[in-house]
């Protein structure tokens, strides 16, 4: 850290405090090691999804000391924690918590060393590798940096540590356990995702869908087994798996608009136990995405006509056809960022960080919970954006050079804490002051 550490706490000084009045300040230089401090903790003990039971202790800790009224264990180990500050509307910051079952290989000193068994009773080393360790610093700044500055703004903040973002999971715990009913329904959302492809100091958004809904479904693939010498007396379920992974790639070539993004992967094929064995079975596991929902239930109706198909010009009886189950309960929504409210947390950034800080984005395949919350019957307000992780000088030689950046979900994803944090907090304290001084 040293004098890289002590040159970026001088910096931000002013950046946190530039777009509050004058008088407003409040002493960065001491609370940005803290802030340091945390993530470092937090970064070194990742919990896996559904697992995060210390980890909403010390959330839960930071905003207690903070003043909010707590409650844990919502949803799994969730955290919600409300202040209330006079009249006005109540705002909702949301940070997730939970790391990945990856062995982390970045190489820094305080790489986490972690290992758990997973629930299939394996031994795996546990990561922040999609960033959910800035996501929990920068919410703690944030909600620091609003109760220090209590003064400019009126209304209920609404801190909401999610766990099992990363298996689709913690939103809907946290909303079938009443988020919004039993604690408070918020007139505006947002939350920061860590960039892996945006330089440390920026912010990128996207008005509207912004990420994509995302669907496992497994299919089973039957036929008719025997000696793979007498394929004649068969109906060979690899041949039918391998027509039908080949047929599914028509669904977005040639079933959608050319102009609805939809995703159909096939991750995962497996079927037979011998050379010379015609096996009578073959599991196919894919993930869909999209951003329209009119177009995810194209899919799902396309692929279940598409196997079916496949099966019946095979000579197979229906009984045989292949099974399509959609997992509806690890299904999420796309991300959808509200224009309006997107809007004015857009310049309330640009107006803390500088303008040529902040990017126009486009939307990614990728999927996020998130967006559950803007589609409770309220409809209410979300507003997602994406904080740069990448330290600059090596997002400059890899643009340069046209390498690869390691990415989220990335054994070597290391993001530039010391750039993004104090950045993310600048600007996710900057958005909420906007909307709860919107009038």
């Amino acid at each position: 850290m040293g004098f890289l550490q002590n040159m970026t706490i001088a910096s931000t000084a002013l950046l946190l405090t530039t777009a509050l009045p004058a008088g407003a300040a409040i002493k960065v230089n001491e609370r940005l090691p803290e802030l340091e401090k945390l993530y470092l903790d937090l970064h070194q003990s990742p919990e896996l999804s559904l697992q995060e039971q210390q980890t909403g202790k010390k959330i839960a800790k930071q905003l207690k000391r903070l003043g909010f009224e707590v409650t844990t264990e919502v949803g799994g180990y969730g955290v919600v924690g409300l202040l209330e500050n006079g009249a006005g509307p109540t705002i909702m910051i949301r940070t997730d918590t939970d790391g990945l079952p990856i062995t982390e290989q970045t190489g820094v000193s305080y790489a986490s060393k972690v290992k758990v068994l997973n629930k299939e009773g394996t031994e795996v080393g546990v990561m922040h590798g999609c960033g959910h360790d800035i996501h929990m610093t920068s919410f703690i700044g944030t909600a620091e940096h609003l109760v220090a500055h209590k003064d400019q703004w009126q209304g209920t903040l609404m801190m909401v540590a999610q766990p099992a973002e990363e298996v689709g999971a913690g939103a809907k715990a946290m909303l079938n356990e009443g988020l919004f009913s039993q604690f408070a329904k918020p007139d505006h959302i947002l939350a920061l995702h860590v960039s892996a492809s945006v330089p440390a100091g920026k912010v990128a958004l996207k008005p509207e869908y912004t990420m994509a809904s995302v669907d496992s479904v497994d299919i089973h693939v039957k036929g008719k087994g025997g000696h793979g010498a007498y394929p004649h007396t068969t109906i060979d379920p690899v041949v039918l798996a391998s027509r039908i992974v080949l047929a599914l790639q028509t669904i977005t070539s040639r079933e959608l608009s050319p102009l609805e993004p939809s995703v159909v992967t096939v991750g995962s094929i497996h079927g037979g136990s011998k050379h010379n064995v015609i096996s009578n079975e073959v599991k196919l596991q894919l993930t869909l995405r999209s951003y329209n929902p009119a177009v995810r239930e194209q899919q799902i109706a396309a692929i279940k006509r598409i196997t079916a198909g496949i099966a019946a010009s095979a000579g197979l009886e229906e009984s045989l056809y292949p099974e399509v189950v959609v997992h509806e309960a690890e299904s999420i929504p796309s991300t959808y960022n509200n224009p309006e409210q997107t809007a004015r947390v857009t310049q309330a950034i640009k107006a803390a960080i500088g303008a040529d800080n902040v990017e126009l984005t486009e939307p990614v395949m990728a999927g996020e919970d998130f967006g559950l919350y803007g589609r409770t019957e309220d409809k209410l307000p979300i507003t997602l954006f994406w904080l740069g992780g990448v330290n600059p000088d090596t997002y400059k030689k890899a643009m340069k050079n046209n390498t690869q950046l390691p990415s989220l979900h990335s054994s070597k994803f290391a993001p530039d804490y010391q750039k993004a944090i104090p950045t993310g907090v600048n600007a996710m304290s900057n958005a909420a002051l906007a909307l709860f001084n919107r009038n």
